[in-house]
This record gives structure tokens, C-alpha cells and sequence, in this order.
């Protein structure tokens, strides 16, 4: 009976492979790109060993002082020319995950030293509870599981009924169609497993734009709600 082979993929796209592949190219020392990056050397060799993620801060400042995308740094680049088993695995948890907070949720982005991933998933904390909490509806390639782990959440979407699920239900749509995700009356918080799949390489960049838009909706319905002078305001659409 003939072997089968299985194709394995000898160096699997991470962070750390992107980092220790620039510095090579550059010629760069850990010292020196720690010097052009203001992080500290020991946390360098941990990103680069795959031992260490960074904060979405963190990432950001990399990718201004290394003049790198988000995308870049999350999960972009070539298509592989053929398929083939990677055999490559990422073990994440919230610690290690890359956290962004705004005043109405809270998002931990998972294995993102992996890089070209096909799915993004994320663990988010939802404290919104009313379409001006949220902003616009969202839109985005693609497609989305959303799975409840505790609270309760209301899902509303450009062509359907809004629907309540708790914990334990799920929801799959087409990311294209807009959509939000708030907090059931009577639920302070909420926490959700979101995937994101797209073929689309630019995924994370529209991810993080979206993250930038709910930070702006947030301030502008907190100055709306300041103490004034009594006239009822409206929200401004972007």
C-alpha cells in the first residue's frame, strides 16, 4: 500500500518571525531595535521566540516606528501558492491576547502571533445598551459566528428583527449586512466569542476601524449627555 505525504510547512507565519525576518534584513541588533521601537530588549526576544504578544498599543507604536501596517502585525500577506497541511497551532488565553478598551466594550483579539489566519477570533465584553451607546451598524467582509459565554445580548441587524440570545445560544451572519451587539435590559455586561472570517486580506484593518468609530460614537453621546443647558441633543451620524 502506497505512503501518503503530508506537505508541512517548515516556518509558519508569526509576529516573531515578521520581527526577527526585519531585523535580519536590516541588519538591525535586538539593542538597535529596541532603540527604534522603545521596547525593552528582553520583551523583543520574547515576541520574536513567540513567547510573548503585545497590548494593541504596544502594536500600534511598533507598526508607526517600524512603518508597518496593523494588517501586518495581525494577519496579511501572500497567498500560499498551494495547500498544504501547516501543522501549525496557537495556544492563547486572555492574557496573552491583545486587549482594546473603549468605554462601551472591551475586545481580546487570540492568537495573534499567528499571522494570515483565515479567522479572526475575539472575545468581547459588551457594555452598550442602546443603538446611541453603539453607534452606527456595523458593516464588514465576510462572515461571523457569535457564541454567548454569560450575560444576556441583543443582536440586531440591517434585514432581520433584532433577537435576544443568552448563554450557550449562537448566531452566524453575513458581516456584510450591518449589525450590532448590545447588552440585554438588565444586563450590565455581557461576554461573547466572536470569529471573523473573510478572504479579504484587509479583515484586521476593517476590525480596527470599527474600533475607531465605536471610540468616537462613545465620546461624542458622553458630551451629548454632559450637564448643559437642558436642550435635548441628537447624536450626530458620522
Amino acid at each position: 500500500m502506497a505512503s501518503e505525504r503530508i506537505l508541512v510547512s517548515s516556518n509558519p507565519p508569526t509576529l516573531g518571525a515578521l520581527l526577527r525576518g526585519m531585523r535580519s534584513r536590516e541588519g538591525w541588533t535586538l539593542k538597535e531595535m529596541s532603540a527604534k521601537t522603545g521596547i525593552p530588549v528582553s520583551t523583543l526576544s520574547k515576541i520574536e521566540h513567540d513567547r510573548l504578544t503585545l497590548t494593541y498599543d504596544k502594536l500600534q507604536l511598533l507598526g508607526q516606528r517600524l512603518g508597518l501596517r496593523m494588517s501586518e502585525l495581525f494577519a496579511e500577506a501572500e497567498v500560499e501558492p498551494t495547500q498544504s497541511v501547516t501543522a501549525r497551532r496557537s495556544l492563547s488565553d486572555m492574557a496573552r491576547s491583545v486587549r482594546i478598551e473603549t468605554p462601551n466594550y472591551d475586545y481580546y483579539y487570540l492568537c495573534t502571533e499567528l499571522r494570515r489566519k483565515r479567522m479572526v477570533p475575539v472575545i468581547t465584553k459588551i457594555r452598550a445598551r442602546s443603538p446611541e451607546q453603539f453607534g452606527d451598524l456595523v458593516h464588514h467582509s465576510g462572515e461571523e459566528f457569535l457564541y454567548v459565554l454569560s450575560g444576556k445580548v441583543v443582536v440586531q441587524t440591517e434585514f432581520y428583527d433584532a433577537v435576544t440570545l443568552g448563554p450557550g445560544q449562537a448566531l452566524y451572519i453575513d458581516s456584510s449586512m450591518g449589525h450590532a451587539y448590545l447588552a440585554a435590559e438588565g444586563c450590565d455586561e455581557a461576554e461573547v466569542l466572536a470569529v471573523m472570517s473573510s478572504s479579504e486580506e484587509e479583515l484586521m484593518e476593517s476590525l480596527l476601524r470599527v474600533h475607531e468609530e465605536q471610540r468616537q460614537s462613545a465620546v461624542a453621546v458622553n458630551e451629548n449627555d454632559a450637564p448643559g443647558d437642558g436642550v435635548s441633543r441628537t447624536r450626530k451620524r458620522r
